[in-house]
C-alpha cells in the first residue's frame, strides 16, 4: 500500500498540476515538468500499490472457468467434449449459489460462456437448475439484448420439462415477462390458472415488474389485485407500485403512497424510496427528491444506503458533481454511507471528463482505503486518470501487467479511452487525449480512429476532424473509405459542399477512388444549392472511376438542370458527354429520356429520341415508352395521342405500351381517353392489365361516373381479369358513401349465374348501399367480401371506419380480430380507433393510444389497450 509520504507527493504532484488550465495542461506537460516531477520510486510504488487493489477483484476459480469456456466457443462435438472434461477437471462442487456466482462474474458480459456454463451444469449428476439460476440467465440474456435467445431457450425448455427439477409454467412465466413480452407471460398464467395451478410469491412479482416495465398498466391493476388476494403482498410488491406511479408521471401521488407507508409503519424497503427518488430526479424535480430523503431519513425507519446511491448517481449524471460531492462527504461523515463501486465509478467518470483531477485521485484512494473491489470500469478510468494526469508511464505499466488482475480494456490505453470518451459524448476531451496521444509518439488504432471521426462528424465537429485527417497522413496512416465518405456527407448536411468538393479532390490526386455513397452525397448537395455544372461532371466522373449511377441519379441531375438559364444547352452538353464515353448506348438514351419527362421537358425528350434515330438505330420498347411517360407527365394528350398512334401504324404496339398509355391517361384524370384505348386495345385482341382497370376504374368512381365503372367492371370479368383487392375496395368505399354506384349495377348488370363473382360483387354493394348495420353483420359481410375478394389492411381499414362510427367497443374488438388475422396495423387503423374513441367522449383513452400510437409502440401493445376498453 501507499505510504503518507507516497500520497502527500503524489497530492504535491496534482496540486501543481491542478494550476494549469484544464485544456492546455495536456499538452504544457513537458514544458513545466520540472515543476512536478515524481521521484522513480514514487511512481513505482503507484503501480505496486494499484496492482494489489487490482488483484483483490481477482478469483482465480472464475476466471478460469471462463478462460475455458472461451477457448472452446466453437459448437462442434470435439470442442464440447474438451470443455466438459477441462470443466470436470476442476472438481467444482456445484451448488444454485455458486452457479449464480459464476454467471454474475464479470457481469454477465460474456454471454455464450454464461450459456455454456449454465448448460454444463445442467447436464452434471446431482445437480438441477432451480428458479433462481433461470432468472439470473434471462436478466443475462435480456441485458444482452437477446430476447431472441430466451424464447430459444423456453422452446427447448417446453421441449424437455422433465428434465428440470423445476416448477414448468413458472419459469415459463419468468422469461416471457423478463424477455419483455408480458402478453406471451399471461397467456401461460391463463392456462394455469384453467388448469387449477398458480405462480407463486416469486413469480407473480416478476410477473408484475414485467407489466409495469411495458406500460399495460390495466394488466397491473389485475395482477396487483390477485397478489393481494393471496397474501403475498409485501415489501416488493409496494415497490412495485410506487414504479408504476411513476411510469405513468404520477409523481405526486407516488410520493403521497409512499408517506402513507411511512405514516402508516407498513414494511417497505430502501428500493421503494430509490424508485420515487429516480424518478423525481429523471423529471428534474431534484429539490424534491432531497426533501423526501431528508424527511426519511429523520425518520429512521430504515437505511438508505440504496436511495443516496441513486441520489449521488443522478446528481453526478445531471452535471451537480459538487452537490454529489457534497452530499457523499455528509453522509459519509454522519453515518459512514459508503457508495458501492458503481456510484463510485460514475463520479470518477464525471470528474474525469471535467479534468477535476484531484478529486477523481481522492476518490480512487478513498476506494482503496474503504477496501471498495474494484470492476474493469474502476481499472480503466485508473488508467485514464494516470493518462491525463501525465502518468504515461504509470498507465502502460498497469496496462501491460492487465493479465495479472483479469484488466481487458480491449486495446491501448489511449484506444480505451478515446472510445469511452467518445461514448460518453465527451468528444472534445477525446480529441484533447488524441492530441496527447500523438505527442507521446502514439496513434490510435483503426476502430478507435474510425469511432473518433464518427462521432466528430456526427457532431459537426468538422474543423477538428479535417484536422485528425492530417494528423494521420502525417503518419502515412490512410483513413478507409468509409471515413472519407462519412466526412464529405457531413460537409455536405453542413452546407459546405465546395469543401466536401476540395477533400474529393485532393483523393483524386491521391489516386484514391472516391465511394459511390461519397458521388451521391456530393451531386445530391450541388444539385441542392443549384450547382448543375459540378453535379453533372461528377456524374461523369463517377463513371470514369468505375462507379454506375441509377436511373434516379440520372434523374435528378436533369431536374436540376432544367432550372439553369439554358436548360437545353446543359442538357444537350451533358448528353454528348456521356455518348462520348457510352457510344450509342441504348440505356443511356432510355436514362436522358426518363430523366428529361420527370423534369417536365417533352421536347428535349423528343430530341433525344430522334437522335437513338439518326444514329442508324431503332428505339426499343423501353425508349418508346418512356417518351409515352414524358408526354403524359407534362399533360401534353394530343402530342402523345400521335405519338401512339404513329407507333401503331408502324406495328409497335403491344400490351405495355397499351397498358402505359392507358396508366397514364388515368393519372391525368382523362377518363375519356382512357376508355377509349381501352376498348381499342381489347378490339386488337389484347388483354389490359390489372393496373389499367384499378385506376380507370378508381378514376371513373372518383368523378361519379359509376355507369361507366360497372362497364369497365363487366368488361374486365368477360376477359378473364380477377376482381383485386385494389377494385374492391374502391367499389366498397363508395357503397359505403353513396346509393348512386349500387342503383348503376342495377340497371347494368345483367346477372345470369347467382354465384359469379360480379354477382356476388353486386350483393355486396347492395347490402353495403342499403344501409347494413356493420356492426350487427360484420361477420356475413366478412364472408361475402371474401367471396369477391381478397380482404387487405385497406379492406379491413373501411370497414373499422364504419364500425368507429357506431359502436366503438366492436371496433376494438375487430381491431383485435384484424391483429390475430395476421395483418399489420397503418396509420389509418390507428385513426379510425382513435376517432371513434373522441366521438363516443372517451376522450382520455383516445389520447392515451393516440400517444402510444406517436410514440412508436408495439401494435401488440395497443391491442391490448384495445382489450382494455372492451372490457371497460
Amino acid at each position: 500500500m501507499l505510504s503518507l509520504k507516497h500520497v502527500a507527493k503524489t497530492r504535491l504532484f496534482l496540486s501543481t498540476l491542478r494550476l494549469l488550465s484544464a485544456p492546455t495542461f495536456v499538452s504544457s506537460l513537458f514544458p513545466y515538468s520540472h515543476l512536478f516531477t515524481v521521484q522513480e520510486q514514487s511512481a513505482e510504488n503507484l503501480v505496486v500499490s494499484f496492482k494489489e487493489w487490482f488483484k483483490t477483484q481477482n478469483n482465480y476459480m472464475l476466471d478460469r472457468i471462463f478462460e475455458i469456456l472461451s477457448a472452446h466457443h466453437c459448437d462442434d462435438l470435439p470442442s464440447r467434449f474438451a470443455a466438459d472434461f477441462a470443466l470436470s477437471q476442476l472438481n467444482l462442487r456445484l451448488s444454485e449459489s455458486f452457479v449464480l456466482e459464476v454467471l454474475a462474474h464479470r457481469n454477465g458480459k460474456d454471454v455464450l460462456s454464461c450459456l455454456k456454463f449454465f448448460d454444463w451444469a445442467g447436464r452434471q449428476p446431482g445437480f438441477h437448475h432451480t428458479r433462481a439460476t433461470f432468472h439470473a440467465i434471462f436478466k443475462i440474456l435480456k441485458k444482452a439484448k437477446l430476447r431472441s435467445l430466451i424464447f430459444d431457450f423456453l422452446d427447448n425448455f417446453v421441449n424437455a420439462r422433465y428434465v428440470y427439477r423445476v416448477r414448468f409454467h413458472d419459469t415459463l412465466v419468468l422469461g416471457y415477462a423478463i424477455a419483455g413480452k408480458p402478453e406471451f407471460a399471461l397467456q401461460v398464467f391463463g392456462r394455469m390458472r384453467f388448469q387449477g395451478l398458480d405462480l407463486d410469491s416469486f413469480a407473480y412479482h416478476v410477473l408484475l415488474n414485467a407489466l409495469v416495465e411495458q406500460r399495460c398498466f390495466d394488466a397491473v391493476d389485475v395482477i396487483a389485485k390477485q397478489i393481494a388476494l393471496r397474501g403475498f403482498e409485501n415489501e416488493v410488491t409496494r415497490s412495485i407500485k410506487l414504479k408504476s406511479l411513476c411510469k405513468q408521471n404520477q409523481l405526486i401521488e407516488a410520493e403521497e403512497y409512499l408517506r402513507g407507508l411511512m405514516s402508516t409503519g407498513v414494511e417497505f424497503t430502501d428500493h421503494a424510496v430509490s424508485v420515487v427518488v429516480k424518478a423525481l430526479c429523471k423529471n428534474g424535480k431534484f429539490e424534491e427528491a432531497r426533501k423526501l430523503l431528508e424527511e426519511l431519513r429523520e425518520s429512521g425507519l430504515l437505511p438508505l444506503d440504496h436511495a443516496y446511491g441513486v441520489w449521488v448517481l443522478y446528481l453526478a449524471r445531471a452535471g451537480r458533481l459538487d452537490g454529489a460531492l457534497e452530499f457523499l462527504n455528509s453522509r459519509k461523515s454522519l453515518e459512514g454511507y459508503v457508495p458501492d463501486v458503481f456510484r463510485y465509478n460514475v463520479l470518477v467518470s464525471r470528474l474525469l471528463s471535467e479534468n477535476r483531477l484531484m478529486e477523481v485521485f481522492d476518490l480512487l484512494m478513498e476506494m482503496k482505503e474503504n477496501e471498495i473491489v474494484p470492476d474493469s470500469f474502476t481499472m480503466s478510468y485508473a488508467l485514464c486518470f494516470f493518462c491525463k494526469a501525465g502518468m504515461v508511464d504509470v498507465a502502460l505499466e498497469l496496462y501491460n501487467s492487465r493479465a495479472e488482475f483479469g484488466l481487458s480494456p480491449g486495446g491501448m490505453v489511449y484506444n480505451f479511452l478515446i472510445n469511452t470518451l467518445c461514448g460518453d459524448g465527451s468528444i472534445d476531451e477525446a480529441y484533447n487525449l488524441l492530441k496527447n496521444s500523438i505527442d507521446q509518439g502514439f496513434f490510435p488504432g483503426r476502430k478507435t480512429f474510425y469511432i473518433l471521426a464518427s462521432t466528430l462528424c456526427r457532431q459537426g465537429k468538422l474543423e477538428k476532424m479535417k484536422e485528425l485527417l492530417i494528423f494521420a497522413l502525417d503518419r502515412k496512416f490512410v483513413p478507409s473509405d468509409s471515413i472519407y465518405d462519412m466526412f464529405i456527407s457531413a460537409l455536405c448536411r453542413a452546407g459546405r459542399v465546395e469543401d466536401g468538393y476540395l477533400i474529393h479532390g485532393d483523393l483524386n490526386r491521391m489516386n484514391k477512388v472516391a465511394t459511390e455513397a461519397t458521388y451521391r452525397s456530393l451531386i445530391r448537395g450541388f444539385n441542392k444549392y443549384n450547382r448543375a455544372d459540378i453535379a453533372a461532371r461528377l456524374l461523369i466522373e463517377m463513371q470514369e472511376k468505375g462507379h454506375k449511377p441509377t436511373r434516379g441519379l440520372f434523374r435528378a441531375v436533369i431536374r436540376c438542370l432544367s432550372d439553369t438559364e439554358n436548360p437545353e444547352k446543359q442538357f444537350l452538353q451533358l448528353l454528348e458527354m456521356q455518348l462520348s464515353r457510352h457510344a450509342s448506348n441504348s440505356l443511356t438514351y432510355n436514362f436522358f429520356i426518363d430523366g428529361a419527362g420527370h423534369a417536365r421537358m417533352p421536347d428535349l425528350a423528343k430530341e433525344v429520341y430522334e437522335m437513338i434515330q439518326k444514329s442508324g438505330h431503332v428505339p426499343n420498347l423501353g425508349a418508346n415508352i418512356l417518351m409515352l411517360q414524358s408526354y403524359l407527365k407534362s399533360e401534353r394528350i394530343s402530342e402523345a395521342v400521335d405519338f401512339f398512334s404513329d407507333l401503331g401504324q408502324k406495328g409497335k404496339v403491344g400490351i405495355k405500351l397499351y397498358n402505359t398509355m392507358i396508366v397514364g391517361l388515368c393519372k391525368v384524370a382523362n377518363a375519356d381517353m382512357a376508355l377509349e384505348i381501352l376498348e381499342k386495345m381489347k378490339i386488337d385482341g389484347r388483354v389490359p392489365s390489372n393496373e389499367c382497370y384499378e385506376l380507370l376504374i378508381k378514376l371513373l368512381c372518383s368523378i361519379k361516373k359509376y355507369d361507366k365503372a360497372i362497364h369497365v367492371i363487366n368488361g374486365m370479368e368477360k376477359v378473364g381479369r380477377r376482381f383485386t383487392s385494389f377494385v374492391g375496395n374502391t367499389l366498397l368505399m363508395h357503397a359505403f358513401k353513396t346509393q348512386d354506384l349500387y342503383e348503376a349495377w342495377i340497371r347494368l348488370v345483367d346477372v345470369q349465374n347467382e354465384t359469379s363473382k360480379i354477382s356476388l360483387l353486386g350483393r355486396l354493394i347492395g347490402a353495403v348501399s342499403g344501409g347494413i348495420r356493420v356492426s350487427e353483420d360484420i361477420e356475413n359481410l366478412e364472408e361475402v367480401i371474401q367471396l369477391c375478394f381478397q380482404p387487405d389492411i385497406f379492406t379491413y381499414n373501411i370497414l373499422l371506419e364504419q364500425l368507429s362510427k357506431t359502436n366503438i367497443d366492436h371496433a376494438c374488438e375487430f381491431f383485435n380480430k384484424i391483429c390475430q388475422k395476421g395483418y399489420e396495423p397503418n396509420q389509418w387503423t390507428y385513426k379510425f380507433i382513435i376517432r371513434g374513441l373522441y366521438r363516443s367522449g372517451r376522450t382520455e383513452e383516445a389520447r392515451k393510444l393516440e400517444e402510444m400510437y406517436w410514440r412508436g409502440l408495439e401494435t401488440v401493445h395497443i391491442r391490448n389497450l384495445c382489450s382494455g376498453y372492451l372490457l371497460s
